[in-house]
């Protein structure tokens, strides 16, 4: 076999038609083999001599794609220096841009004996472990064109390839759960018919199923636990994983790009599956564990804000060039259109604290490829101090945690609500913009994949994780969520009747708000995971959206969703770029505030009103001729403007239409009403008339500009 020099850059293994460049960094080892595994157990190994910056590299002419292969790193092992190099360990290319096969959790991929910690475990793991997968990099993406959705018009729609998938009954059975059913026309008209412009997805960066969760007989079903930050996960393929799985992934984006969804990837650079000192020994920890990980003061153990046993070191060149690099990968290669950064606030812990100007942000700042997609922050980690929403640098959006928890609390009856509600409805001012963001900042969430589906939420006090066998202690206990009296499922219609609003109430409140609305997957069919908030750990029909068999009839909620969705595309003035001033708009050629609140009885509101204990319901004025920010090309944007009426009391109230605002109106969304209201057919209403609201209900009157 001729070896030839090759380059050092790019990192991984690069396929030009003719033969493979191999390149990997390792400060730590003494020398590098290349193995190239052969489908009958065997391999070839092949050191490699050249080095440039700690960087091993080669050529090898006549090596094509589906090639399979990884490294053995032979250097020192002493665990008490952070040293874990360990030649049996077949070690998988942190760059490699597809990964075969699975885990065999035997002994054999860890670097120690399980009756004998402190004991180096030479044991091959080749035969247990995965490899890496020479890909062809070279796909036709026709005329695809990323959509870049402006945030104003963006509304995000999280779900999980399989999750989203597995059970629509228009599907092929070989195609569910795949990269290749997103592309299925039913799941594409499905999101497109909903309003959706933005599909986030949960982890297809390949990942790795626990050992502890294979030997309860369970998964990683989230795929938090990534192992390869260039590889879509192989188990999405319907096809094959010798590279199969990276033709099948960009089919999808491009034909999702086709019908204008943008595709958004949920990625987790904060941690990698190795887990802690006892984790298994696949990849980083074998080549330079030092450079890749954060360790503590006895740098045997890891330092851990993820609580998932390690956390990667965010002041290491070698791990922001991964990280930079594995993002304008899939910007440039996989054409995805933005990230969701999983427990983000980890990115920015340079030293200990969390520095919003660490380097990380820095990069991704004056990149001109990740500058320039959505980038979306998960504002938290598990570390002291980790709970930063608000506090990420201008570029970026976050997650709003404090709108899901302040809307929750609202719908649920909480007192001392209605200011911050305020403050949440109207973009979060108080958060982002002292720093010069605006309301498209907020990504507003009720639900999410993490914590109970709208369903639960309306459905259970307390959570039901017993399935996830560990007697219900994971997963979070307090949920913000009420049960409308009955714990889990009942037949008593009031209840049913109260649930099935109160999911209206929510769907309603998250697309009347400033922002930027995400819907989680099947919250739209109401789907239930039986009370557990937790399920990570369930690849089953408990967390699979469970699609009506007709998907022409998805039943009442889903109708509502629709309208609101379209409501709020339709309409300007519920996705304001700039925040509400709260007074008169020069320029706009009208006397009326772009915003008024109102009580209940049709006065404005009084600081005593807002402070009021009790208080749980509210008018608010949104001023259609009042919009401050111009068009695309200058002009003055102007809309229709609306009346949206909160009556969040266990009380039906009365409800008075303002005299000043406007003479006629007409009712375009009522949520005591089981299906949304058609178009053009709502009751006309006058200035000065007196409204019925049930008890915890919305309504929106609509007048003409």
């Amino acid at each position: 076999m001729q070896v030839w020099p090759g380059q050092a850059y790019p990192l991984g293994a690069t396929y030009d038609g003719a033969g493979t460049n191999f390149a990997v960094f390792s400060e730590a080892a003494d020398r590098i083999e290349l193995c190239l595994l052969h489908d009958d157990g065997s391999e070839t190994a092949i050191e490699l001599r050249e080095s440039d910056a700690f960087v091993r590299h080669a050529y090898l002419p006549g090596i094509m794609p589906g090639q399979r292969y990884g490294f053995r790193a032979h250097g020192p092992h002493a665990p008490e220096r952070g040293q874990r190099c360990n030649s049996a360990k077949l070690l998988l290319d942190p760059y490699a841009r597809a990964i075969s096969g699975s885990i065999d959790w035997g002994e054999e991929v860890y670097g120690y004996h399980f009756g004998s910690p402190n004991k180096r475990n030479d044991l091959d793991s080749a035969p247990h472990t995965m490899s890496s997968v020479v890909v062809n990099p070279y796909f036709d993406w026709g005329d695809d064109r990323l959509p870049r959705t402006e945030y104003h018009e963006t509304v995000l729609y999280e779900a999980h390839v399989k999750g989203l998938t597995m059970r629509h009954p228009a599907l092929p059975d070989e195609l569910r759960g795949t990269y290749a059913a997103l592309a299925h026309p039913a799941i594409i008209e499905h999101l497109t018919e909903l309003g959706v412009t933005a599909l986030e997805l949960m982890p297809v960066h390949q990942f790795v199923n626990d050992h502890r969760l294979v030997d309860m007989g369970l998964n990683n079903y989230w795929g938090y636990n990534t192992i390869g930050f260039f590889a879509p996960h192989n188990a999405y393929a319907s096809w094959g994983d010798r590279g199969q799985q990276v033709l099948e992934f960009k089919s999808a984006v491009r034909a999702l790009h086709e019908a204008g969804i943008e595709v958004i990837l949920d990625v987790v650079y904060n941690h990698t599956a190795e887990g802690n000192h006892l984790g298994p020994t696949l990849s980083f920890r074998g080549l330079d564990n030092a450079s890749y990980y954060r360790l503590t003061d006895d740098p045997r153990y890891y330092m851990d804000t993820t609580g998932t046993g390690n956390s990667l070191l965010m002041r290491s060149p070698h791990v922001l060039q991964l990280i930079m690099d594995s993002l304008r990968y899939w910007v440039t290669e996989m054409h995805v259109d933005g990230f969701r950064f999983d427990l983000a606030a980890t990115l920015a812990r340079q030293f200990h604290e969390v520095d919003r100007l660490s380097s990380f942000f820095d990069l991704v700042q004056q990149d001109p490829v990740v500058s320039q997609v959505k980038l979306i922050a998960e504002p938290w980690d598990v570390g002291e101090g980790g709970y930063q929403v608000g506090n990420f640098p201008p570029l970026w959006t976050e997650w709003n945690g404090k709108y899901r928890d302040t809307v929750r609390d609202l719908w649920r009856g909480e007192p001392r609500t209605l200011a911050e509600f305020a403050s949440r409805l109207t973009g979060s001012s108080d958060l982002y913009q002292d720093d010069g963001r605006r309301p498209l900042a907020s990504i507003n969430f009720v639900t999410c994949h993490d914590g109970f589906t709208l369903h639960d939420m309306v459905s259970y006090n307390d959570k039901h994780n017993a399935a996830n066998g560990e007697d219900n202690r994971d997963g979070e206990s307090h949920n913000r969520s009420w049960n409308c009296g009955v714990e889990g499922e009942t037949d008593d219609p009031a209840i049913l009747e109260l649930r099935a609003r109160q999911m209206r109430n929510f769907i309603a409140t998250l697309m009347l708000s400033q922002g930027v609305p995400m819907l989680s997957h099947g919250d739209e069919f109401a789907r239930t995971q039986g009370g557990n908030n937790n399920a990570y750990c369930q690849d089953n029909e408990l967390a699979w959206v469970p699609w009506p068999e007709d998907p022409e009839d998805g039943g009442e909620l889903l109708a509502f969703t629709r309208a609101m969705v379209w409501l709020r595309r339709e309409h300007p003035v519920f996705r304001r770029r700039r925040f509400f001033h709260g007074r008169p708009v020069q320029g706009t050629h009208d006397e009326l505030s772009d915003i008024v609140w109102f009580t209940p009885s049709g006065e404005e509101m009084t600081q005593h009103d807002w402070n009021s204990t009790q208080a749980r319901a509210l008018s608010v004025f949104l001023n259609g001729n009042a919009i401050s920010e111009p068009g695309p090309r200058g002009e003055r944007i102007a809309d229709d403007s609306f009346l949206l009426m909160f009556n969040a009391s266990p009380k039906t109230m009365e409800f008075v239409v303002p005299v000043d605002h406007g003479k006629q109106w007409q009712v375009v969304v009522d949520t005591a009403r089981t299906e949304a209201v058609p178009p053009g057919t709502g009751a006309k209403v006058q200035a000065g008339d007196r409204l019925t609201l049930v008890d915890r209900s919305v309504m929106v009157l609509q007048r003409p500009a």
